[in-house]
């Protein structure tokens, strides 16, 4: 059960493939250097290490939940907490202006990965806090700034969000809960939520919840939906706690995996009304909470690649000590390692590249996240909001998918020892499950790419991305690697024909768009993931003969690379003939045949 964060591993992809020089250069990153994300990355990786992925399994056991609503935490979470905040992590990506230390998202997402890997229950708490501050910086007034972020940019106060509720599943239009004016600029806020994700629980002080709910006067739909601040405990003028609010966890989740991390069902105001603030204006909440959920969306396509990351260190582990039958072609009967099985061998090097490229692409996603909110120059800045807008279905949807093939495949590496809980790997395959689900189902995400990331604009970003993608499978064949220069160029002209699909069908014949939605995502995510590889299998080609190099290091880029080119890139074209020629079968069977 032991983690080994692979800090060389995330280094090279800051560093060589998202530009982490160029990052730490824009306006309000000055005090950020290479150096010090290289201190950083090694603290966040002790701390990966030493407190969180021993207290993994044992929090495994759950939360819980008592008949006074109140949750206790997991156990070794709470002193885990206790030290997170000690350290300072909370802060990490908090504003500067409220006690945080503003590193880039880039930076954040580094040492995000090691923790979703050594832990991913534990995890989800600052990963939804740090959403909560987002959304509340960039849309609250300064009041509410002042009273609320400064105490969770520490961390002595944890953040949530309260969106859907029993009926409106992923339809927020359907939200009913209320908020009633009371006339001294507060709201009486009313309703159930469910599905919220560390509501409750012992590790802070208080808890804000980010709550959407209607004005009375509220038109119907998304339209009418607006964001209120509801905390656990209200907070007196001199920033002191006061009464406990009129919020309850009625309910845990009973959970295929995450165990140790609560998922509340939260009541609002069984007492006549819990005490909201409006966040910015009224009927904009929805808006407001995208501010959460790009960020959040982002941090659970890491949640998917990091487990993957884990459970391939536990698969690589077992198959090094397990013994068993000889090896194939060998005329010595003794049995031998699994790791020397091709197969074996094929399970383990799928799950590695595939983490490698989800990992490249998740640090190119924030790379542009980052200069998209930071670059000086307009045009780069909209450019790179633009990549980063057709990104995060990709990083969230693929990398999450992903996640639940390379998992298993890490308990088919241990065989009918990864079906037993003792050896551990089936955590992390449990752990997995819900990351395809939770912040919009894969499909949801399908939908969004096709729709608003590809069709709305053209299919301009599409098509700039596969053209990059075209120039390194250029650069990968001047350079020798011709069976990977080949697939990937291949790769790239089955996406662009399946670029045209969408743009000549979504108008006029949405649904047959939309039954290749997921198929698309999956093969965008190959094609990118493989632009990245091929990236990185040059620049380790190009270092591997400098003085000083580390050649275990390059020797083993270069051997992933060429898998992901050679296994990962020929899956695009079965994808590109589902998007393109299969979405009548989506659709021809009667309904009531199913």
């Amino acid at each position: 059960m032991i983690y080994n964060a692979p800090v060389k591993e995330i280094r090279f992809a800051l560093n060589e493939l998202a530009e982490l020089p160029a990052i730490c250069s824009l306006p309000g990153y000055e005090d950020c250097s290479v150096d010090l994300v290289d201190a950083i990355l090694e603290e966040a990786a002790k701390f990966a290490e030493g407190v969180l992925a021993p207290i993994n399994k044992q929090g495994d056991q759950g939360a819980k939940w008592h008949s006074d609503f109140s949750v206790t935490s997991a156990p070794g979470f709470k002193d885990a907490w206790l030290q997170y905040v000690e350290a300072g992590w909370p802060g990490l990506r908090a504003p500067a202006d409220f006690g945080g230390q503003g590193m880039p998202a880039l930076v954040a997402l580094a040492a995000e990965e090691m923790w979703c890997s050594a832990n991913l229950s534990f995890s989800l708490a600052p990963l939804l806090t740090l959403g909560a501050v987002e959304a509340i910086n960039h849309h609250a007034s300064e009041e509410l700034k002042a009273v609320y972020l400064p105490k969770m940019s520490s961390g002595e106060w944890t953040g949530t969000m309260n969106l859907t509720e029993p009926q409106a599943g992923s339809d927020l239009a359907q939200v009913r809960s209320r908020a009633v004016p009371v006339g001294d600029g507060s709201y009486k806020v009313s309703g159930q939520k469910i599905f919220i994700t560390w509501g409750e629980h012992d590790m802070a002080d208080n808890i804000v919840h980010l709550v959407l709910a209607r004005l009375p006067d509220a038109p119907a739909g998304v339209k009418g939906i607006s964001l209120f601040i509801v905390p656990k405990f209200l907070v007196n003028e001199d920033g002191s706690l006061g009464a406990r609010n009129d919020v309850r966890c009625v309910s845990l989740e009973h959970k295929l995996g995450i165990h140790g991390s609560p998922t509340a069902v939260m009541s609002f105001g069984d007492e006549g009304g819990a005490i909201g603030y409006l966040v910015g204006e009224a009927n904009k909440g929805l808006a407001y909470m995208f501010t959460m959920m790009n960020h959040a969306r982002l941090g659970v396509g890491v949640e998917g690649m990091a487990v993957s990351e884990r459970a391939y260190q536990k698969a690589v582990e077992y198959a090094r000590d397990r013994v068993q039958s000889r090896a194939v072609g060998s005329p010595d009967a003794s049995g031998v390692a699994i790791i020397r099985h091709p197969d074996v061998r094929r399970m383990l090097m799928t799950i590695r590249a595939g983490v490698e490229a989800q990992r490249a692409l998740a640090c190119v996603a924030a790379a542009a996240l980052d200069r998209a909110s930071r670059h000086p120059v307009a045009s780069e800045a909209a450019s790179n909001q633009a990549l980063v807008n057709f990104l995060i279905p990709i990083v969230k949807g693929w990398n999450t998918e992903e996640a639940n093939s390379l998992t298993s495949l890490a308990v088919q590496v241990h065989g009918g020892m990864g079906f037993i809980e003792e050896t551990g790997v089936a955590q992390y395959y449990r752990d997995a499950r819900i990351t395809a689900i939770y912040e919009g189902t894969t499909g949801i995400h399908g939908l969004d790419l096709i729709g608003r990331k590809t069709f709305s604009e053209g299919g301009a970003t599409a098509r700039a991305l596969l053209e990059e993608a075209k120039l390194t499978a250029g650069k990968l064949a001047a350079a020798g690697f011709a069976s990977f220069a080949a697939n990937l160029e291949a790769a790239v002209a089955d996406a662009g024909r399946c670029v045209d699909y969408i743009l000549a069908t979504f108008k006029e014949q949405p649904q047959l768009a939309a039954a290749g939605s997921v198929p698309f995502l999956k093969l965008m995510g190959i094609v990118l993931g493989g632009w990245q590889m091929g990236r990185a299998a040059l620049i380790a080609q190009a270092k591997q003969g400098e003085d000083g190099a580390d050649a275990d290091f390059y020797t083993a880029k270069l051997a992933t690379c060429r898998f992901y080119g050679e296994h990962y890139l020929p899956q695009v074209s079965g994808l590109a003939a589902a998007v393109v020629d299969g979405a009548g079968s989506v659709l021809d069977m009667p309904e009531a045949l199913f």
